[in-house]
């Protein structure tokens, strides 16, 4: 196998990942949404909340990019 077949390869592998960060963010703006409409008056406490999980779920999209772009250009 070519060098340049395998780093294909391997950053495909590695963009697997992405396919659980959408599935990740999906659940927390689902489960936000319902919650949201069972109980208006608790958005404010909850928001904050769904708006950190989003934000570190989106981190690991990026980690998994980064590591996809390393193997392809290092």
């Amino acid at each position: 196998m070519e060098v340049e077949a395998a780093k294909m390869i391997g950053a495909g592998i590695a963009v697997i990942a992405l396919l659980g960060v959408g599935v990740g963010i999906g659940n927390i703006f689902s489960t936000f949404v319902a919650s949201v409409a069972r109980n208006p008056a608790s958005k404010s406490e909850i928001q904050p909340i769904a708006i950190l999980g989003f934000a570190l779920t989106e981190a690991v999209a990026l980690f998994a990019l980064l590591i996809a772009f390393l193997i392809l250009f290092a």
